[in-house]
């Protein structure tokens, strides 16, 4: 008998007591059916769909173009290929952003159309009546601080924020209006190390790093990032632990000198009509060529 507990479901209790433990918790952005099943399958924390698979999955040039729908078709995704880890739903841009009531109206179709268990808002204090009334709807918010790429032309483009004093007050006055809202957990993305550091000292809840450095109670990377599936840019803070792409050359290279060859499909990849039914078949078709090949 194996002396391995069965495995249960992630739950925000099951966060809590990783982070009372001093447990990293691993957060995962994965947009499509088989990467969830895997990483489901070996233990991940938390499956986020992420607004980034528009870009990886559908060629969009920044996270902004992003529609509701393809988040909800990505959404749909994960939910059938995973069972156990929390499955969380990045908010696309201007789907909570109008109103309170616009908010709740799309957190709720996440939860009731996808199965989605949690949400997450990136944004500032600003955001926080849309990320409260979620959350007092019932709907569980982990706020995201620091790079948002939804702001990106605010913040003056892709760079770490958090260096200066001030800006770094900000991002904690930030983090701490969004756990006053009822956040469960805070996101930094690619904030400096010391304000990720002093989230999570300070904070009761989870704080995620994000290219926040190593110093949170947890870290979310991108799943393409992993296997450097998006070519155009590799952020400072991701780590590619499988290059795909010169395999992916590779097979595709193969397949091709292999049919301009004729070396595929071979006989192991082809089906045969038995011979008589093949008889019978050139006979009614006049297949004068396949009648003298058979003899």
């Amino acid at each position: 008998m194996s002396d391995t507990p069965p495995r249960r479901k992630v739950t925000y209790k099951t966060l809590l007591k990783k982070m009372e433990k001093g447990e990293p918790i691993t957060q995962l952005a994965a947009y499509d059916y088989r990467t969830a099943v895997v990483a489901d399958r070996l233990g991940m924390d938390i499956l986020c769909v992420s607004d980034t698979g528009g870009m990886i999955l559908f060629g969009h040039q920044s996270t902004v173009s992003v529609s509701f729908d393809e988040v909800m078709m990505m959404s749909q995704a994960i939910d059938r290929g995973s069972q156990y880890g929390l499955r969380m739903v990045d908010m696309p841009y201007w789907s909570f952003h109008v109103s309170k009531e616009q908010a709740v109206e799309n957190a709720g179709r996440f939860v009731h159309e996808a199965n989605a268990e949690v949400m997450k808002c990136e944004g500032n204090r600003h955001h926080v009546p849309a990320i409260e009334a979620i959350v007092n709807a019932g709907i569980p918010v982990q706020g995201h601080i620091g790079i948002t790429p939804m702001r990106m032309p605010q913040l003056g483009g892709f760079i770490a924020q958090g260096k200066t004093a001030a800006r770094a007050q900000e991002l904690v006055d930030d983090a701490k209006a969004m756990y006053d809202a009822g956040c469960f957990s805070i996101l930094c993305e690619v904030t400096t190390s010391e304000v990720a550091e002093y989230l999570a000292e300070t904070l009761p809840v989870p704080v995620i790093s994000l290219g926040a450095g190593n110093c949170a109670d947890g870290v979310h990377i991108i799943s393409s990032d992993l296997f450097h599936l998006w070519e155009e840019h590799v952020p400072k803070h991701s780590r590619i632990y499988t290059d795909l792409i010169p395999i992916m050359e590779d097979v595709i290279t193969r397949y091709m000198n292999d049919v301009k060859t004729r070396n595929y499909p071979g006989p192991e990849n082809t089906i045969n009509m038995p011979e008589d039914e093949l008889r019978k078949f050139a006979k009614a078709m006049k297949w004068e060529r396949k009648l003298e090949e058979l003899g």
